[in-house]
């Protein structure tokens, strides 16, 4: 294996791994020799993810919870000796008019999308600093830059973690610990299936990607790879957008007609 991408020996843990992406970037870390530990606050859900993914490790955690927090990543890095790198995937959403949120619905996805981040984020910092080293990744969104209708507790929270990452990477950087993020387009996932079930919109997604399809989970395995191996030993404060291309602007002129729903 290329020295550059070798994973071997590595110690990752990803938050919120039991499934989706989370769990696609702990199979292909796993597939490339590294120690891989998912974290969740579902044991059984947990369980179930370890048992199909060989060799993957599991702790039950809530992000949302400092205490818990602390205590995962001290008991991990007492474990192991270290973690190289530490993987912020724990997400939820809930989509509705801006109007209709409720103070606790807004509570619940900031808590876990952010705060929890930065929770997890801070505690493995503190381990990363004294050992003098390691690569924290963020999932990030697409909603962190180009806003989506009824999303707006989660674009927020993204754009919060988007901010985090550069301040992070800056506060950091001459302590070894590099931050970056992953802000992936529109992939599909256990999560994204129901609402990606509409052919139309599917059509949609499509005709105005500049890549012609939709992601899938398999295409940010690269991007997390790459932020976590000797290859971006260079590389802080970045988020790379895994979107087809979404970002950079929309295919254009649109073959066909689309009437697109979203509930």
């Amino acid at each position: 294996m290329d020295e550059l991408f070798d994973l071997s020996k590595k110690v990752v843990v990803v938050s919120g791994g039991s499934r989706g992406i989370g769990l696609a970037l702990a199979e292909a870390f796993a597939l490339r020799g590294a120690t891989v530990v998912i974290t969740g606050r579902d044991a059984a859900r947990l369980n179930e993810a370890a048992q199909k993914v060989a060799g993957v490790q599991t702790q039950v955690c809530d992000v949302t919870n400092a205490d818990a927090v602390a205590a995962s990543v001290k008991d991990l890095g007492q474990k192991f000796g270290r973690i190289d790198t530490w993987i912020n995937c724990a997400g939820v959403n809930i989509r509705k008019p801006a109007v209709d949120f409720t103070a606790d619905e807004f509570d619940a996805i900031i808590s876990t999308n952010l705060r929890g981040a930065f929770l997890s984020a801070q505690a493995v910092g503190r381990l990363m600093i004294d050992q003098k080293g390691g690569s924290i990744i963020n999932i990030d969104s697409l909603s962190s830059f180009s806003s989506l209708k009824h999303v707006t507790p989660y674009g927020m929270a993204k754009s919060g973690l988007s901010s985090m990452t550069r301040a992070l990477a800056t506060e950091w950087g001459r302590d070894g610990v590099r931050v970056n993020g992953i802000a992936p387009g529109f992939i599909l996932t256990d999560l994204t299936r129901e609402l990606w079930s509409d052919p139309n919109l599917q059509s949609w997604n499509r005709a105005v990607t500049p890549l012609g399809r939709m992601g899938a989970v398999e295409d940010l395995i690269g991007a997390a790879i790459f932020l976590a191996s000797p290859a971006s030993t260079y590389v802080t404060g970045q988020t790379l957008r895994v979107d087809g291309g979404i970002s950079a602007g929309i295919a254009w002129p649109i073959d066909g007609l689309f009437e697109v729903k979203m509930a």
